[in-house]
């Protein structure tokens, strides 16, 4: 396992980093493009990072952004849990410069189950967050195996793409961000996961209460024959 230290820049959705990353850390910011990307990597020591650019103040600061992060313990799927959370945040301006997620497995010898459905919360003004702006974190030995770069097949053995990493929709849903066999991203709901193992599976989304798209999983009023949000036939 290789430890050489090199100064990479790492990208994010509202920025990016300068910082110092060993071979294996740049493997997994790598993810397939010519960029490496800073969310995959997860939490750098603020040490390691001489300089961050802020899309917001379209400039670039010496030293390290603020890097705040908690720990929900949160079961997402049967012996998966989100272990972590965070985000790396300008100190001018307050604004995101890339955000990260962690998932471990609570018991190693096990496959990772059916996913868990995320049930929408009513808050106020909830802030609109992309898929490409929270994602996976391929973490140490106990993490989990990294969901990115898996081949997606739906119930039919068809190939649908490559998974690319782990969101959350306009309405606050967990959702798998995917290139497409065409090469154009999209995004799946995390509800329609029916396994993930050596490939990820899907299948017909869990059962959910009445109302709530299985497309985009935004919480129509029961009786609704159409998504007010995606359109989608319910």
């Amino acid at each position: 396992m290789s430890s050489e230290i090199r100064i990479k820049k790492l990208r994010g959705s509202g920025g990016y980093v300068m910082a110092k990353v060993t071979d294996d850390e740049q493997m997994k910011g790598n993810l397939g493009g010519p960029d490496l990307f800073l969310a995959p990597i997860g939490r750098l020591d603020a040490e390691k990072i001489t300089k961050h650019f802020c899309n917001t103040c379209e400039k670039e600061f010496e030293g390290p952004p603020k890097i705040e992060f908690e720990n929900p313990n949160e079961e997402v799927a049967e012996n998966l849990i989100l272990a972590e959370k965070g985000q790396y945040i300008c100190k001018s301006c307050n604004s995101s410069i890339a955000e990260y997620r962690e998932f471990k497995k609570q018991d190693e010898a096990r496959d990772i189950g059916i996913a868990k459905p995320v049930e929408s919360q009513q808050v106020a003004e909830p802030e609109k967050q992309t898929p490409q702006e929270i994602v996976t974190q391929t973490g140490p030995a106990t993490s989990v195996s990294s969901i990115e770069g898996r081949t997606i097949v739906d119930e039919n053995a068809n190939k649908v793409g490559i998974a690319k990493q782990v969101g959350i929709d306009s309405t606050q849903s967990m959702v798998l961000v995917l290139t497409k066999n065409d090469g154009t991203e999209g995004s799946i709901p995390w509800n329609s996961i029916k396994k993930i193992g050596e490939v990820i599976l899907l299948g017909k989304p869990e059962a959910t209460q009445p109302g709530k798209c299985s497309s985009c999983g935004f919480g129509n009023k029961e009786g609704s024959k159409f998504c007010e949000e995606c359109g989608t036939k319910i």
